[in-house]
């Protein structure tokens, strides 16, 4: 194994950590909150640590890393930025416990978006930026910013890539994966820039506009009001980040072939994204209609809420406008639904992927008719295109894991905790699905602050898995992972 490669790609990490963190400082110089020290310390601390492990003297020639080699240092990676990043939350006393501001940096790098407080009207306005920051640089993914500012640091760079990507392949925009990094960032900046702007036109002020684009952008969901999207009751803003969560889940392929020239065609034509929109009208319709008694025969008013939440919770942002706590049983049974689902390939979006639901149920038709009709050959297609059937079959147990992972958590989570079965189910699945909010009593308006040490632990792991996508983080915790080739 390759350790000393994957010790530099490990310091190039923390290096884009500290940078990231520098436009936080700034805020805090510019605020006076006197959190500025706490930011400033944790960047002289980890900015030479990086710098010290990105340039280790080469030994050799060979500086392409292996799969494996990849996904060990996706796992390590985003392990080592959620400890480093929960440093400004320990020096800056805004939280006392470790397990604390592990929990809350890795649920922004992960963009889950779940929190241990609501009281972020009292966080220091740069350590509360930088907590915006981890859900814009986990969006897109902190391996892929690698890349784009980084290009030569290593070769065969789509192992890094995949092991970070969501979805069930890996499909470049141009030949080199490090130019199709800087083109997936640059699309990501300008839709960011752009919900900036129809935010501030909503009314907000720079930076709450600033916050929630990068919450919304990145489908993290962290707002800096304990009421989330519902502190503004504006019409306006719930349009705007309705309509920018939406986008942030569609495969960001598609912006490209649009901008290139093929335009809206390029949606159109993607079978991915047709189911993505009618499950997503759907189910806004239908959370709509079972909502109607609650709002009191108002259907303006449950459309807004119902078509919001839908969006947040599909998207796996997890911003909040209404207690869906409250709502009827139907409409849980069909977020639930939601959060299992998620967006888009290739998207900033967490949950299982619109695309393999579309691969399952064409498998499981397939087998339904082969019942039938056992001499038939018939191909799963997407997008007219035969899909192999060893993605086929990794699709399948992709679906397999992710549920046992769901159950499996839940379990740890109802022996470390005194909460029912609906909060411990809701909590392990919105983790791993990185939605943020589940049910009960972690619902909306709640929080994650009543789950002890192991509980937050398990939490944590279970948002890097989601994530990750499983494999690397599962790859991690195998003794084959560490043996010689």
């Amino acid at each position: 194994m390759n350790r000393k490669l994957i010790i530099r790609m490990l310091g190039a990490l923390l290096l884009i950590e500290a940078a990231a963190m520098i436009p936080a400082l700034i805020i805090s110089f510019l605020y006076g909150d006197g959190d500025s020290k706490a930011l400033g310390l944790t960047i002289l601390l980890i900015a030479p640590l990086g710098s010290a492990l990105c340039f280790l003297p080469k030994t050799g020639t060979n500086s392409h890393l292996r799969l494996k080699e990849g996904y060990i240092i996706t796992a390590l990676g985003w392990l080592l930025l959620g400890v480093c990043g929960s440093l400004p939350f320990l020096f800056s006393g805004v939280f006392t416990r470790f397990e604390d501001a592990f929990f809350e940096t890795v649920s922004g790098l992960t963009t889950t978006g779940a929190s241990v407080t609501t009281n972020f009207e009292d966080f220091p306005r740069g350590v509360m930026f930088w907590r915006a920051t981890t859900h814009w640089i986990g969006g897109m993914g902190v391996l892929v910013l690698t890349l784009a500012l980084l290009p030569k640091l290593t070769g065969r760079t789509s192992h890094l890539v995949r092991a970070e990507s969501p979805g069930p392949s890996l499909s470049k925009l141009v030949p080199k994966t490090g130019t199709t990094a800087k083109i997936l960032y640059k699309i990501y900046i300008l839709l960011t820039l752009l919900e900036f702007v129809c935010l501030l036109l909503c009314g907000l002020n720079p930076y709450d506009a600033a916050v929630h684009s990068f919450a919304t952008a990145g489908t993290g969901g962290f707002s800096n009001y304990g009421k989330s999207i519902a502190a503004f009751q504006s019409v306006p803003v719930d349009i705007v980040i309705t309509v920018f969560m939406f986008m942030f889940g569609v495969n960001f392929a598609l912006y490209y072939k649009f901008l290139i020239g093929e335009r809206f065609k390029a949606f159109w034509r993607d079978e991915e994204f047709r189911w993505y929109f009618v499950i997503g009208i759907s189910f806004m319709l239908l959370i709509s209609l079972i909502n109607l008694p609650y709002y009191k025969g108002d259907f303006l008013t449950s459309l807004r809420y119902g078509t919001f939440q839908v969006s947040s919770i599909m998207s796996t942002t997890g911003f909040v406008t209404a207690d869906f706590n409250q709502w009827p049983a139907a409409s849980h049974v069909l977020i639930i639904l939601a959060m299992l689902i998620g967006s888009c390939a290739g998207s900033t979006a967490g949950g299982i992927k619109v695309v393999r639901i579309n691969m399952l149920c064409k498998l499981s038709r397939r087998n339904i008719r082969s019942t039938g009709q056992p001499k038939k050959v018939e191909v799963v297609r997407i997008d007219g295109k035969a899909v192999d059937e060893h993605i086929l079959s990794q699709v399948a147990q992709f679906a397999f894991m992710y549920i046992a992972l769901v159950l499996i958590g839940s379990f740890i989570l109802a022996v470390s905790s005194s909460y029912d079965l609906v909060a411990n189910l809701t909590a392990s699945l919105t983790c791993v699905s990185n939605v943020g909010p589940g049910l009960g009593a972690v619902g909306p308006v709640e929080n994650f602050a009543g789950y002890g040490v192991i509980g937050k632990f398990t939490l944590s792991f279970l948002m890097l898995f989601g994530r990750l996508e499983l494999l690397p983080m599962f790859i991690l915790f195998t003794r084959s992972a560490w043996k010689k080739y």
